[in-house]
């Protein structure tokens, strides 16, 4: 017998307003004249100005419906749209000479390239690191031995290696975007893919362990299996993350044409020491010229004074008044995007203000995404989508904003901790370490996880690289 019955609830709706406004704030500065030349084409209210119109819409008109129409930026930036999780314009001036394309990719292989050259690798190691990218099938998988490649960097490009160092620096490539990359089968990129939506939550840990320590179970649908095995109790948590498995991408690379969209590689802030000050500008591109057409206006007004009980000619102000208003509200958009990208860099470079003196990587403080959110007033959301979608041009390297962000490592009880005391504690255990018999990367995984911090092998493999200490056979001594 079915049952009639009011049920009282609160949602959050996002207007098409917003979501334009979330949309224009990730864009990156390689596409956002493209986004404005398309705005510029559906919108004939909207002109390209000049340095001296600054682009200030005009006022010489009101809108009756601006009241509606125009809503707040600043609550724009205060919603949940998306995820925030970290798994990414005014003052541009004369800056035309300085805008430097990083890279240009055409093809799977040019994108893995380009982000190697980021690592700061020696020629040595470089080279290794390209022959791996080289191995790279087109769906995003190595399938080729380790040792094949060592015996084919030995032959062909006299590098001597072994495959302990050959996958330390495959670990670095696994970082890439997208991710999953350079795996070497299905479950090593389901694991991957995983590693990048670790945010401490219930959910992704045992998804985590599902692929890791059940994947035989999982590939043959023995869940129950499953559940004993990790002693599940939660059955909805159990589908929750198989769930989260099977959305995973089993192909990173793509469908195996090898053919990526064309990206540009511009960064969008450029910093410069002067003498000890830091100076930071945003890129110009960022910094169009627009204004609403004085034509429009003009023509508004000539039939604000006309004779209003014409219904054509009522539809007529009714879309110029549209038009007018959407026109000052891209720009207005344009200019509060502007100043959010300024605030929140010079948030992240006050925090890390040794760090952009020098470059040294160890003056790097340990930072999350409340800790700018808070410092500039915004919603974590808000600088989520700056920082996973922005990079800055130094005096030592152009970087993406996620960079200078301490990932989060989940504990035994629970808390997140950074990224920088696992790797304090990582330090620890190699400098008391027996030189006669180093530890390996298997043996410190195993220390760290007694110490209560749940973290996987190939992850002290990449902290490890990032504190520039080798592999346990290049540690010891006699």
């Amino acid at each position: 017998m079915q049952k009639l019955g009011l049920t009282q609830s609160l949602q959050q709706k996002l207007s098409p307003q917003q979501i334009q406004f979330i949309k224009l704030l990730q864009v990156p500065t390689a596409e956002l004249e493209t986004r404005i030349e398309e705005e510029l084409e559906i919108n004939p209210a909207l002109e390209e100005g000049n340095a001296d119109d600054d682009m200030d819409p005009q006022d010489d008109y009101e809108s009756e419906y601006e009241s509606e129409s125009t809503e707040s930026i600043e609550e724009y930036l205060h919603d949940d749209y998306s995820g925030y999780k970290m798994q990414g314009d005014g003052g541009g001036g004369d800056d035309e000479n300085k805008e430097l394309p990083i890279s240009v990719g055409s093809t799977l292989h040019e994108t893995l390239i380009t982000q190697l050259g980021y690592l700061k690798l020696d020629e040595r190691e470089d080279l290794i690191g390209k022959q791996l990218i080289g191995s790279i099938d087109s769906d995003g998988y190595i399938r080729r031995e380790l040792e094949a490649i060592v015996n084919d960097l030995a032959f062909s490009m006299n590098v001597e290696t072994d495959v302990e160092e050959l996958e330390s620096i495959l670990f670095k490539i696994q970082n890439f975007d997208p991710p999953g990359i350079g795996a070497r089968n299905l479950q090593e990129c389901l694991a991957l893919q995983l590693e990048r939506k670790e945010d401490g939550s219930e959910l992704v840990q045992i998804a985590i362990r599902i692929v890791e320590d059940c994947f035989d179970e999982f590939s043959k649908k023995h869940y129950d299996k499953i559940a004993r095995k990790l002693n599940i109790q939660d059955e909805n948590l159990l589908k929750e993350a198989i769930s989260t498995i099977t959305k995973l991408n089993p192909k990173p690379g793509g469908s195996g044409d090898d053919l990526v969209k064309t990206q540009y590689l511009i960064p969008d802030y450029l910093l410069i020491n002067n003498s000890g000050k830091l100076e930071l500008t945003l890129n110009s591109r960022n910094a169009p010229h627009l204004k609403v057409s004085r034509s429009y206006s003009e023509m508004l007004d000539a039939y604000d004074k006309s004779d209003k009980k014409d219904k054509k000619l009522k539809e007529t102000v009714t879309f110029i008044k549209q038009k007018l208003d959407s026109a000052k509200w891209f720009i207005d958009a344009i200019k509060q995007r502007q100043q959010t990208l300024l605030n929140t860099m010079q948030a992240i470079i006050d925090f890390q203000y040794d760090y952009f003196l020098e470059g040294d990587e160890s003056k790097l403080k340990p930072m999350i995404l409340k800790n700018i959110a808070d410092k500039i007033g915004m919603d974590i959301s808000t600088v989520s989508r700056v920082a996973n979608s922005k990079s800055i041009q130094t005096e030592f390297g152009v970087f993406p904003l996620k960079y200078f962000f301490s990932e989060g490592i989940s504990t035994d009880s629970g808390e997140d901790v950074s990224s920088r005391e696992v790797k304090n504690k990582l330090s620890e255990f190699i400098g008391s370490e027996d030189k006669s018999k180093p530890l390996s990367d298997d043996k410190l995984e195993k220390l760290l996880r007694a110490e209560g911090y749940n973290i996987a092998r190939r992850t002290v493999a990449k902290y490890r690289e990032q504190l520039n200490i080798p592999v346990a056979r290049l540690r010891k001594q006699l």
